[in-house]
């Protein structure tokens, strides 16, 4: 007599590998029951549908706020911390006061960290500053100063432990200007390179954005670490959205414009967080 008992508890798609590599997949987000909400994020409606009709993960919707959101379970980083993910974001509604280039703030993190699945942060901060034992790629639309290592009000940063400490990159465009923007963040821990590509297309660019060489497994301090989304929001704020996420717990590298199907997987497919568990019995002849 065999039995298998297969239980899994992930949002979107989870897909398996032979290696035990995991991929959880987010189209939209009109199921938000596989993350822990905190701060104003547990206060918005559950799912939010934006003005163009989708299901969005909304982290704020006004001045004066901070929210995040984090997957309830911690994802095992084992392979050398490597990871690739790419999602798409959209920041809309800028209002209160304005910076140089004009109203609304604060902008969106996306964080690995092992410190908790209920922190965050708010205002300038972005729902990041403090979270120590962290990386943080912050899309950030309000000047802040050079005391915030802020270059001006539209800018992406590599940020470790908790602290604005990173390299910046000066975006051209404000990524506040109620578009889609796709972002896509790698970790190779062979060569301990992160890299952070953003564009207004689904289209992988070749060259990087921005990068910084750290040894995240000496910054996460182990392997088990908890994903997801800050944002904050002060006397200027907007609505901050993420509109879909994709997320690979080894490096490979995202292209959603040229999808490359791997072999030898398992695909287990559900909206929000799916709860499967399945018994078989085979019994000897």
């Amino acid at each position: 007599m065999k039995f298998l008992n297969l239980a899994l508890a992930f949002a979107g798609l989870a897909t398996v590998g032979s290696a035990h590599a995991l991929t959880i997949t987010y189209n939209d987000f009109s199921n938000l029951s596989g993350f822990q909400q905190n701060g104003t994020t547990a206060t918005i409606a559950d799912p939010t549908t934006d003005d163009l009709g989708r299901d969005v993960l909304r982290l704020t919707n006004g001045l004066g706020q901070s929210g995040s959101a984090f997957l309830t379970n911690p994802i095992n980083l084992a392979n050398q911390a490597s990871f690739s993910t790419f999602f798409s974001f959209r920041i809309s509604n800028p209002q209160g006061s304005a910076d140089g280039d004009g109203q609304g703030a604060d902008g969106i993190v996306f964080v690995v960290q092992t410190v908790s699945n209920s922190a965050g942060g708010g205002g300038g901060g972005i729902g990041y500053q403090g979270i120590q034992n962290s990386v943080g790629i912050e899309f950030d639309t309000w000047d802040n100063g050079s005391g915030s290592n802020d270059p001006n009000g539209n800018h992406i940063g590599i940020d470790l432990g908790g602290g604005f400490n990173g390299p910046t990159a000066i975006v051209g465009t404000r990524m506040n200007n109620g578009a889609d923007w796709f972002a896509w963040i790698d970790y190779n821990g062979n060569t301990k390179d992160i890299e952070v590509r953003l564009s207004q297309t689904n289209a992988r660019p070749t060259s990087a954005t921005l990068t910084r060489n750290a040894d995240l497994v000496d910054v996460l301090g182990q392997t088990n670490a908890f994903i997801g989304f800050t944002s904050g929001t002060g006397a200027a704020g907007g609505l901050h959205d993420i509109v879909s996420w994709q997320f690979e717990d080894d490096f490979r590298p995202i292209d959603p414009s040229n999808p490359v199907p791997e072999p030898g997987v398992l695909a287990l497919v559900g909206i929000g967080a799916l709860g499967l568990m399945a018994s078989r019995r085979r019994r000897a002849a």
